[in-house]
């Protein structure tokens, strides 16, 4: 299949849900692997690729000068229905919350906690996505990968993929060297609520159903539901989701800080750490619903930073690191930025990654 550049420039506000400024010089669609070959041989031309799902976690640049690969390969295949599991292979341009969605209707129960996340199946193993409970890396048995330096197939397996939280294997390679062609989910069988997570215990249609009786598809409208009331809609309000992981911290230093802070959020974890909730804190450093220009934090969810139209990355981090620098400030505590934010023309900063 021959492989389709646009003419350039193309711009890409549209196709990043921050809806940031961006033009791009060189953008092709991979609705194929045919074009792979094609894509490694244009990526080592330009100098610099990046690979773009649905723009839901990136922060981009208000120029790009290399190769942008949209990822458009389509297709879900139910490999086995066995009494163990449910084995599913989906490929990498397909929309994640259609996804759940079609999971949940066919009785392949356990994504639906993970309903409503915007991006693409191949965006979200780079990620480690998860929600209310569920990591997606415990879901994941394999993913097949095309490893754009070299131009070859890889195939790994869950331990392969180096997850961690928001974190795998394919994000620490940095941009430009991966594009993940597809996933295979392993659902376990029988299948068992995940209910921990407060806002679903608080839930009032769950909160009322018996824990053998709740079905996925409650699960699932519980969780859209949830999410729609915390979280813009970035067709109305560009933003990324949560801007800022939850910082891991020891227990000593969870404790100090509950003792200077006894409003303290945080949730317990494996070996002896805690998770904090970093919106807690952001909302306390007096940032939550605060705007600077045409960037802000959003007024019913502190992780999370909008804009309000025609912004630029610079002006989005600019406002990332004041919030940082207060939350330091106040709690001894430094956030982490969540989506990858991409170097190019007009920005240079700590936190961009170079794509090449």
């Amino acid at each position: 299949m021959p492989i389709v550049f646009h003419v350039p420039p193309t711009d890409l506000t549209a196709s990043n849900t921050l809806g940031l400024s961006c033009k791009a010089r060189h953008v092709v669609e991979l609705t194929s692997r045919d074009q792979l070959a094609r894509v490694s041989q244009r990526a080592r031309e330009s100098g610099q690729t990046l690979v773009l799902g649905a723009g839901s976690n990136v922060v981009l640049p208000e120029h790009l000068s290399g190769l942008v690969v949209r990822v458009a390969l389509r297709g879900i295949t139910l490999v086995e229905a066995s009494p163990d599991a449910w084995v599913i292979d989906v490929a990498g341009g397909e929309n994640w919350h259609d996804f759940v969605r079609m999971t949940v209707a066919n009785g392949w129960n356990g994504l639906e906690n993970m309903a409503l996340i915007p991006g693409t199946v191949g965006a979200a193993p780079v990620q480690n996505i998860g929600a209310y409970g569920i990591e997606l890396d415990t879901r994941i048995e394999s993913v097949t990968a095309w490893h754009i330096p070299e131009g070859k197939i890889v195939e790994f397996n869950r331990a392969d993929c180096g997850f961690h939280y928001r974190d795998s294997l394919f994000k620490r390679a940095g941009l430009g060297q991966w594009i993940i062609l597809s996933v295979r989910f392993i659902l376990p069988r029988p299948w068992q609520p995940v209910l921990a997570y407060p806002d679903l215990l608080r839930h009032p249609i769950l909160s009322a159903i018996p824990v053998a009786e709740v079905k996925a598809s409650q699960i699932f409208d519980a969780v859209c539901e949830i999410r729609r009331t915390k979280l813009p809609d970035p067709a109305v309000l560009g933003n990324a989701g949560s801007f800022f992981k939850n910082p891991v911290v020891s227990t000593e230093k969870f404790k100090a800080l509950k003792t200077l802070f006894p409003g303290l959020v945080a949730y317990q974890q494996p070996g002896q750490t805690y998770k904090l909730a970093a919106g807690w804190m952001i909302e306390q450093a007096g940032w939550k619903g605060r705007r600077v220009g045409r960037v802000g934090v959003h007024t019913h969810q502190a992780l999370v930073l909008v804009n309000y139209g025609q912004a630029t990355a610079g002006e989005l981090l600019a406002l990332a690191r004041s919030v940082q620098q207060s939350v330091l400030q106040q709690f001894g505590v430094t956030l982490e930025i969540e989506p990858v934010v991409v170097a190019g023309q007009g920005l240079e900063a700590e936190h961009c990654l170079h794509i090449k």
